[in-house]
Order: C-alpha cells, then sequence, then structure tokens
C-alpha cells in the first residue's frame, strides 16, 4: 500500500486573486494563505501600486508559486477550463457551505473598501458568499474560500456523528 501524504491533496486545481486591492498587507496575507493552501498561482486585477510594492507574505509565496497582475480585466487570462468565481455578498449569491467547487476554478475577492465591478460579476460563472451578518477582511474571507475548497475537494475522513475527531474514544459515565 502506497504511503499516504498528509494533507491529503485535493483534486483539480484553484488560483485565488482579488480585484482593485489596495493594501499590500492583505496581498500578502492573500498570498500567503494560498501558498499554505496549495494554489496553483495568485493574481490581482486592477490593483493600486502600493498593494504591489510592499508584499507582507513571510512565506515568500511569490517564489514558489506564478502571480499575474492584471491591469483591467480584458487582460485577464485564465487557462482554459477554468471556471470564474466571484466571491461577494449579493442576495443572488451561493451560501458558501451549499456550493460544489468546481475541479478547476479561480476565485476573486472584491476590494477592501468595496465590492466586485459588474463587468467582473457578468464573467463569473459562479458567485458565492460567506454566511456572516458584514464583510470581512478580504485576505481572511480568501482564506475561508481556500479552506472550504480543500475540505470539501480533498479524500479526509468524514467527520464523526460525535463531537471529537474520527479515532475520538466514547467515553462512558460510570454508573
Amino acid at each position: 500500500m502506497a504511503p499516504q501524504s498528509w494533507p491529503p491533496t485535493p483534486r483539480g486545481y484553484f488560483a485565488i486573486g482579488a480585484e482593485r486591492m489596495s493594501k499590500a498587507l492583505n496581498l500578502g496575507n492573500l498570498m500567503r494563505s494560498a501558498h499554505g493552501f496549495g494554489a496553483s498561482f495568485t493574481f490581482t486585477i486592477g490593483a493600486t501600486y502600493r498593494a504591489l510594492e510592499a508584499r507582507a507574505d513571510t512565506s515568500k509565496g511569490q517564489w514558489h508559486l506564478p502571480h499575474y497582475n492584471w491591469a483591467n480585466l480584458d487582460e485577464m487570462a485564465l487557462p482554459q477550463g477554468c471556471v470564474l468565481v466571484g466571491v461577494e455578498l449579493v442576495e443572488e449569491a451561493i451560501d458558501l457551505p451549499s456550493f460544489r467547487h468546481p475541479l478547476r476554478a479561480a476565485y476573486v475577492l472584491g476590494p477592501e473598501m468595496g465590492s466586485l465591478s459588474p463587468a467582473l460579476l457578468g464573467r463569473c460563472q459562479h458567485v458565492v458568499k460567506i454566511p456572516t451578518r458584514f464583510c470581512i477582511n478580504v485576505a481572511m474571507a480568501g482564506a475561508i474560500v481556500m479552506y472550504d475548497r480543500v475540505r470539501s475537494m480533498a479524500n479526509f475522513a468524514d467527520r464523526p456523528v460525535r463531537s471529537g475527531g474520527p479515532e475520538a474514544p466514547v467515553i462512558r459515565a460510570r454508573s
């Protein structure tokens, strides 16, 4: 039997990026999370120079996976068959826990102080939302989406019926 790798390798591939990002710290955190969760590449669309000049990525993700800086939506070129998935708090979006991730996907988040542009939303095949009471930090939102993808696309053990892990012992009270 072949040894199992850890963490389990998810099927397919994914990328993550943001439109009109303006803060270097958020880009750095998003790149670090992307590196940690096994993204194939990261990207920005119309990011400010300030966001691109000083990445706060301590894992040096840009040395390990490609990063694309597209000046505008017309420049964006995803691999053939890659499904664009918007992440946005809009009424018609699918709740992330109910979403089946495409095998090949690029997830795009909106800017820190705004929403995905109508033109970009129009190019998305799916739009998902994280069920929160209000908008959360863009890098945090990206990490949640990547965690959900890895959790649903990799071969993890099923969650147990009781609280605890898959091998949690059943502790019975003494009579």
